[in-house]
């Protein structure tokens, strides 16, 4: 049932994005939770997929690393080829990046405004309780010392340097990728 690769398929790509884009905004929680209503829409409806590929992408996209996200792209693959895939990632993307980036412009023009400082310094405590939990969850599953000892050293560097975050998680995937962690 999956879309050749490069199906020309233009009326397929716009069903594709004007779906994801209005399921976009009401996914708290995160894509997954609006998996129903895509099944609705995407199966039943549409017969774009087969329930085959709808749960193909769904299974292949939790069981690969990355974000969860992903399975929506293989669901316009399977519908719309490549085409489908941009479109879908493009109409889920799409909104909620928006909002984001408002959001930080916003808090950036009024950074020194009471209610903005004080936002930020409550939900500092909040970030970093998160954090603390995830990492204790996490911690019986680390099998490697070295893990550990990374993790301490990159938040000492977090905690007491200005070293951009996007260095860090490369060389954190660079001592991955060489089998260091």
């Amino acid at each position: 049932m999956s879309a050749p690769l490069w199906a020309w398929a233009p009326d397929t790509w716009w069903t594709l994005f004007v779906h994801f884009l209005s399921l976009s905004l009401m996914a708290i929680g995160g894509a997954i939770t609006l998996v129903p209503d895509m099944h609705r829409r995407l199966v039943d409806d549409l017969g774009l997929l087969s329930d085959t590929d709808f749960t193909s992408a769904i299974a292949l996209a939790q069981a690969a690393p990355g974000p969860n996200v992903l399975f929506v792209g293989l669901m316009g693959w399977y519908g719309g080829g490549l085409g489908g895939a941009l479109a879908s990632m493009l109409g889920i993307m799409l909104p909620s990046t928006a909002v984001a980036l408002g959001f930080s412009r916003w808090v950036a023009t009024r950074r020194e405004q009471i209610g903005v400082r004080a936002f930020q310094m409550g939900m500092a405590p909040v970030t970093v309780g998160l954090l603390l939990a995830t990492g204790w969850l996490l911690l019986p599953s680390i099998e490697h010392p070295r893990a550990l000892l990374l993790a301490a050293v990159v938040a000492v560097l977090v905690w007491r340097t200005r070293v951009p975050l996007i260095w860090l998680v490369g060389a954190g995937g660079v001592l991955g990728a060489l089998g260091w962690v």
